[in-house]
């Protein structure tokens, strides 16, 4: 019985089933595409900010501030970054974003990666959404509600909003 179980699979959650992986070079045409499908909610994990990124992304971010739609943006303190030019770039990035009423919020030592669009949809791995420059990345894509709301609730996103 016991080897029964050590040797069972476990039966995969069909939204597993149906996820697709994207790397760097085929992960932002999605992304946008699904971000400006958003109608009330984009919360965004990324450790890294930049103003390279963030200028593929901005044009988007503005149409759906003027949907209305809340926006989040959580991420490391610039003051943990290493070094300044790195510093100053976030800083400038991230007062950006604050100036289009996008919530900015530090949290220490952060690194996760992951954006939760309309606690529908899930992305999550390696990729700096706000900064991916040249590293070799992934991400999984999730339509599912139901692992959209378990990644929000185990991240505690609702203690900033």
């Amino acid at each position: 019985m016991l080897n029964q179980l050590l040797h069972r699979s476990p039966t995969p959650s069909s939204d597993l089933l149906t996820s697709k992986l994207y790397d760097e070079t085929t992960f932002y045409k999605t992304f946008l595409k699904d971000l400006s499908n958003c109608h009330s909610e984009v919360i965004i994990e990324s450790p890294f900010v930049t103003n390279r990124r963030l200028f593929e992304l901005l044009p988007t971010l503005k149409k759906l501030k003027m949907r209305n739609v809340k926006i989040a943006i959580i991420t490391k303190d610039p003051r943990e970054h290493d070094k300044d030019y790195f510093r100053d770039d976030a800083t400038e990035a991230l007062a950006n974003l604050q100036r289009l009423g996008i919530q900015v919020i530090y949290t220490d030592g952060h690194h996760r990666k992951l954006a939760i669009l309309d606690r529908s949809l899930l992305y999550e791995g390696s990729l700096n959404i706000l900064s991916q420059n040249n590293s070799r990345e992934i991400m999984r894509r999730i339509e599912s509600v139901q692992l959209a709301w378990q990644m929000a609730r185990f991240v505690e996103v609702d203690r900033f909003l």
